[in-house]
């Protein structure tokens, strides 16, 4: 097989967003290259957009430094968004005053989110490796439909002797 792709990462900890707002961000960049989802951040109406967009540059300026750090040669206009995840940080319990001199307590949450890009593998190794699961993916699924029509075979008369021996 070809050489494994590096992967180049960024860590923002600790960010003042519940990690279910970060991810609806998230969720826009995840597999995208990295030119579109900087253009995607830039322009998305969440207050945790600029932060993601920050967290993006710092990536991909990570990944230029390591790779000039190994001599490594590395093309910016391939790197795409590999994995990019919010997590959940700690919550601040906090304390709202209710009625009748009761408290109701709430939480504030906080995310912890990473951001990856890697190098997009080129056209031919992406070719031989589409080629090979093909080949493993359909001698395992006649398995398992031979084994299907066995049991559903098997369940059928099971089926019928319960009903024959139901109106005996």
């Amino acid at each position: 097989m070809g050489a494994e792709t590096k992967e180049y990462r960024a860590e923002a900890r600790f960010q003042r967003v519940s990690p279910q707002k970060a991810r609806l961000v998230l969720d826009l960049i995840r597999g995208r290259g990295v030119e579109e989802a900087l253009a995607t951040t830039a322009f998305t109406k969440k207050r945790i957009a600029p932060a993601i967009h920050k967290l993006l540059t710092s990536a991909v300026d990570n990944a230029k430094y390591v790779a000039g750090e190994q001599g490594a040669d590395l093309d910016v206009d391939s790197l795409y968004v590999k994995t990019a995840v919010a997590n959940d940080g700690p919550r601040m319990k906090r304390i709202r005053p209710a009625p009748m001199g009761r408290a109701y307590r709430y939480q504030r949450r906080m995310a912890h989110i990473v951001v990856s890009v890697a190098e997009r593998p080129a056209a031919e190794e992406m070719v031989i490796q589409a080629e090979e699961p093909k080949a493993s993916k359909a001698a395992s699924s006649g398995k398992k439909t031979a084994a299907r029509k066995i049991k559903t075979a098997a369940g059928a008369g099971a089926a019928t002797g319960k009903k024959a021996s139901k109106k005996a």
